[in-house]
């Protein structure tokens, strides 16, 4: 077994961690009652779960399925189709979903540049389409004879005119180089304090903060395309009110679902892989004594790196409050 670095956080289960939560999750064989499936993981195919779960419970669904590439999801592997292959099985998964949501309910839809090409037609004609956010991903190898592909698309949709958005919960804390004063001396639209100049600024569908999970952050684990707590905060905050059920029908490692946990809403998460089911009741069991979101601290979202200027402190955070404890 090879051995890790002193710092690698990335997080593992034993062989007796592996049992224990693995009968924690659920599997469904009837028709099940939102309260029998509200915070809970299930273990299970989609395509099985979906048509036994309560209709319209979910008021916000994070829709993160596999992009149009062939990966191997810890032995089951998805295979790049056709196009018109892909968009059929994509929209015979989304028409399984929208029963399942609440009239006010919002859906975010991730995809790679390639697959939001194939997916947009599919969403724009089962749902109201609002936007499509752009966000950095700052990893992996660059490309000899292209451009490095770093970014990914989130679709922001909803199933009807009327639905929530907290713009004021998704605020971006920004550092203020060149700051303007009113005639009196005083911050136009900025606070200033000791530890440096900051405005507040409003959320852009262009998302630069986002930091990928890595061997030294704790929620790092092995799972090949897994979120980062911060984006999927993001939309939980925007798009949800606290006790609402956020519901992820390919929930991987569980970052949906620990999300939603630390900011006091309810979850539902299907997943195939059984290892990585029993990540995301580890994950969620530290949860509850650890609440911190890398990014997100005192109820804003902190510009990457910008984080250290405020000298946070690593006091156990108040209940309901989040801090970040460390910087990357």
């Amino acid at each position: 077994m090879k051995t890790r670095a002193p710092r690698n956080r990335t997080l593992t289960c034993t062989a007796e961690e592996m049992a224990a939560f693995s009968a924690a999750t659920l599997q469904l064989s009837h028709a099940a009652t939102v309260e029998e499936v509200s915070d809970r993981v299930i273990n299970q195919d989609f395509r099985d779960a979906c048509p036994l779960l309560p209709r319209s419970f979910v008021d916000l669904l994070i829709l993160d399925p596999p992009y149009n590439l062939t990966k191997d999801f810890n032995g089951h592997v998805f295979r790049a189709q056709e196009a018109e292959e892909y968009t059929s099985w994509f929209e015979e998964m989304l028409s399984a979903m929208i029963p399942l949501l609440r009239a006010k309910a919002s859906v975010y839809a991730c995809s790679d540049w390639r697959t939001s090409t194939l997916v947009f037609p599919v969403l724009d004609r089962l749902l109201h389409v609002r936007n499509r956010i752009t966000w950095e991903r700052e990893k992996g190898r660059g490309a000899k004879a292209n451009w490095k592909n770093n970014t990914e698309d989130i679709w922001f949709c909803t199933r009807d005119d009327d639905y929530t958005f907290n713009v004021d919960a998704v605020k971006l804390k920004r550092k203020v180089i060149a700051p303007y004063r009113h005639e009196d001396g005083k911050p136009k639209d900025w606070d200033q304090s000791a530890n440096g100049n900051y405005r507040l600024t409003h959320p852009s569908n262009l998302w630069s903060d986002i930091t990928i999970p890595f061997w030294s952050m704790p929620e790092n684990t092995a799972h090949p395309t897994q979120k980062p707590e911060k984006l999927i905060a993001k939309l939980v905050l925007a798009s949800s009110l606290p006790g609402d059920l956020v519901f992820d029908p390919f929930l991987g490692s569980g970052t949906t679902a620990v999300v939603a946990t630390k900011l006091g809403r309810r979850f539902c998460g299907i997943e195939l892989d059984r290892e990585y089911c029993s990540w995301a009741i580890k994950r969620l069991q530290a949860a509850k004594s650890d609440p911190t979101i890398q990014g997100y601290s005192d109820g804003v979202f902190w510009e990457r790196n910008s984080l250290s200027d405020q000298k946070a402190s690593s006091a156990k955070p108040a209940k309901g409050e989040t801090r970040e404890l460390f910087n990357v």
